[in-house]
């Protein structure tokens, strides 16, 4: 199946254990030109994070997941917005067109398969 983030694997991989190890049990959409196909190798790869039951999440927890995907070896801007602090006009846009990267329970990747380090 083709990566709808079009993202190498060796970067999903990556990504995938930081939102893991940093972000447990939060929701992961990924939006923007990525997804749409709108995008080129170099475009930044936009992220929603929905927390449990749509709640914040701790800001400490947002930047330590920022810095962590900063200093990996992901060769893209990596952009992750909280989705409790974005306006309701962004939801409805995001909506529209989404991949889920990580599902809520956290237990399976982009493709639905088993949420795995390789």
């Amino acid at each position: 199946m083709i990566d709808q983030l079009r993202l190498a694997a060796t970067h999903r991989r990556i990504l995938k254990i930081l939102l893991r190890e940093h972000l447990p049990g939060v929701e992961v959409w990924g939006y923007g030109s990525r997804v749409s196909g709108r995008g080129h190798e170099g475009s930044d790869l936009d992220l929603v994070l929905r927390g449990p039951g749509l709640d914040e999440i701790p800001f400490e927890r947002l930047m330590n997941f920022e810095e962590a995907v900063r200093e990996s070896t992901i060769p893209i801007l990596v952009e992750a917005r909280d989705w409790a602090r974005l306006p309701e006009r962004f939801h409805q846009e995001i909506e529209r067109e989404h991949v889920v990267v990580v599902e809520a329970t956290g237990n399976t990747d982009i493709i639905g398969r088993p949420f795995r380090d390789d």
